[in-house]
């Protein structure tokens, strides 16, 4: 009778196995830009609104190098244990792919999302000695022009660039762009005149906006913004034009399900943080629901778009 009982336990299923609890250490997100810029303050406002949620610190570590590319890379290689979150924007997402030749990692494979946290969309700017005081005289000074307009970028393959290099081919318009190390050298010769325009991101030029030293005129999102309720979209002069600068969260394919359903829950109640709306607001950027599926989706047709241009524009990276 005692071998009987001892063989039906043996045969008995096994109780499921519990998951382990998520996260019992800290977890960081990896930003593909330096301190202080657009990408990093957002990083910043969502880990410190990820950090009740999850129950634990949330660290931003910035990785700049090879065009945001080797933010990617780490993220790739990480475990895929869900402490290492990748802040992916449309550059290394959906430009990288076309823009550089051999890319070690191919983040629609390697990386699984989470959601999209913000989309922003840049500022046209010109100087405060303009004669364009408003974007359609900065469309007609630029056709009179035929081509000797000058307009600067953070980099061959930045936002900005692509931003205007989408502007030109959907107007037929030229202009000669001069790309530089970052926003900041760019905007200085912007104020000096010697640029005559640049497309950018918004905190790279709020001070500069308020001080008077350059004039916007334009923003590259749907509709006007909140810090900038008197400035229009592009699209009421060109239908159909939108270039924004998008953020969302990643992990390296193969976390599993849990600790990714775990990740987008506290994503969710980080979204609803009044101090997360509010302070992304701020910078111009809007506050985003989107769920994993959904950012996957806008991540594939962004790569699709953005190729066409670079493809067009004849972009190549340093």
């Amino acid at each position: 009778m005692m071998r009987r009982r001892h063989l039906l336990a043996a045969l008995a299923p096994l109780p499921a196995l519990a998951q382990p609890a998520f996260p019992t250490r800290p977890v960081r997100i990896l930003t593909a830009f330096a301190a202080g810029g657009g990408t990093d303050l957002i990083a910043r406002t969502l880990a410190q609104a990820m950090t009740a949620p999850l129950g634990q610190s949330v660290i931003v570590e910035n990785k700049p190098g090879a065009g945001g590319n080797l933010a990617t890379d780490t993220a790739a290689q990480a475990p895929a244990d869900g402490y290492t979150i990748l802040m992916g924007n449309h550059g290394p997402m959906s430009v990288n792919p076309t823009l550089f030749r051999n890319l070690r990692t191919n983040p629609e494979t390697a990386l699984e999302p989470i959601g999209l946290v913000a989309d922003a969309p840049l500022v046209v700017v010109v100087g405060s000695r303009s004669q364009a005081t408003h974007f359609p005289a900065l469309m007609a000074e630029i056709r009179a022009a035929n081509g000797t307009i000058t307009y600067g970028s953070a980099s061959n393959g930045s936002a900005s660039h692509l931003a205007a290099a989408l502007l030109m081919q959907m107007t037929g318009l030229e202009a000669e762009h001069i790309p530089y190390r970052g926003a900041a050298p760019a905007l200085t010769d912007v104020v000096s005149g010697t640029l005559h325009f640049m497309i950018t991101t918004l905190p790279s030029v709020t001070g500069l906006i308020a001080g008077g030293q350059v004039r916007a005129l334009a923003v590259t999102g749907e509709a006007s913004i909140a810090v900038l309720p008197s400035v229009p979209p592009v699209a009421a002069t060109v239908p159909g034009y939108k270039a924004t600068a998008w953020y969302g969260i990643l992990v390296r394919s193969g976390t599993p399900a849990p600790i990714m359903a775990r990740l987008a829950e506290a994503k969710r109640a980080a979204m609803a943080d009044p101090m997360l709306i509010n302070r992304l607001r701020e910078e111009g950027a809007e506050p985003s629901a989107m769920d994993g599926p959904g950012f996957g989706r806008l991540i594939r047709e962004e790569r699709l778009r953005w190729a066409e241009v670079v493809r067009r524009a004849n972009i190549t990276v340093d």
